[in-house]
């Protein structure tokens, strides 16, 4: 590591600071209409900017959702870059919702331009796609390692249309009955164990995607097995406005929960301006009570 603090030991301490909610940046249309801003690019880098000075102090993680900016071209892009720099700035953990995934020098490639420090769209992490084989993202896993950042690897996702992919059973696997979620977990866990110092990380720099309204024991994830070490971060979307109530997190992931990133958008978006701050602060108050 050179000396880079890992992205695991950053997250275990905005968990211990700030907790674990990770706010969305998510400027939708019609959240942009109810906030008074204009469907434009300029709409979503004010958007942006006020979840920044209202999660900011408040929270220690937010997810922007880059295809919201990306649909304003290149002007949506010169948004998100102030947006991301401005998150960074105030201290947060940036995960760059971008679900990148390719093989080869393609991949690589992605992950320069989210993880290189110094690129102009430089993240703390970003979700990556690994449904080309776990192999095929081994250089941008190797990458964000060294340089102190992140990776969630989407595992279980919640939309309907991805199941029958991520419970489809290897036919080739080092464990009989593997399904692809299942071999994504395990892979990342091992992988992240597979550190030279992975005994003196509390958490791992590499996580996996579980939405926490999939009924993780039918996607072939164990989550009674013994927890990972070091800790399996997992970003969980799926609580509040999707239905997963938080006080059920323990139930939901079992010995994965002790690294779930409880993350949402919606439910505290929705509250508007005015009311975003004071709902973060609510909401990390909540999560926190449910993991007592």
């Amino acid at each position: 590591m050179n000396g880079t603090v890992s992205f695991g030991e950053r997250l275990h301490g905005a968990f211990a600071a700030w907790g674990r909610l990770c706010v969305g940046i998510d400027p939708h249309a019609s959240l942009l209409d109810r906030w008074g801003l204009d469907d434009s690019a300029g709409g979503v880098r004010e958007f942006g900017l006020r979840v920044i000075d209202a999660a900011a102090g408040r929270a220690g993680i937010v997810k922007p959702q880059v295809a919201f900016f990306e649909r304003h071209g290149a002007a949506g892009y010169l948004a998100l870059e102030r947006v991301l720099a401005e998150a960074r700035d105030a201290g947060l953990i940036v995960i760059a919702d971008v679900k990148r995934g390719d093989i080869g020098t393609s991949v690589d490639a992605y992950g320069e331009a989210w993880l290189r420090p110094g690129s102009s769209l430089e993240s703390d992490a970003m979700t990556i796609s690994a449904f080309q084989g776990l192999g095929s993202i081994e250089s941008v896993m190797r990458r964000a390692d060294g340089a102190g950042k992140g990776l969630f690897v989407l595992a279980a996702t919640s939309n309907p249309e991805a199941a029958a992919i991520q419970r489809a059973v290897l036919q080739q696997s080092s464990r009989e009955g593997d399904t692809v979620a299942g071999a994504i977990c395990a892979g990342v866990a091992a992988w992240n164990a597979a550190r030279e110092d992975a005994t003196d990380r509390p958490m791992g720099s590499i996580g996996v995607v579980l939405g926490a309204t999939v009924d993780l024991g039918s996607t072939g994830i164990d989550t009674s097995a013994d927890p990972a070490v070091p800790t399996l971060p997992v970003l969980a979307p799926g609580f509040g406005h999707q239905g997963a109530d938080v006080r059920d997190l323990d139930a939901i992931y079992g010995s994965l929960a002790a690294g779930v990133i409880v993350s949402e958008s919606r439910s505290l978006l929705g509250e508007g301006p005015d009311g975003l701050a004071e709902a973060i602060v609510r909401r990390v108050d909540e999560i926190g009570a449910a993991r007592v």
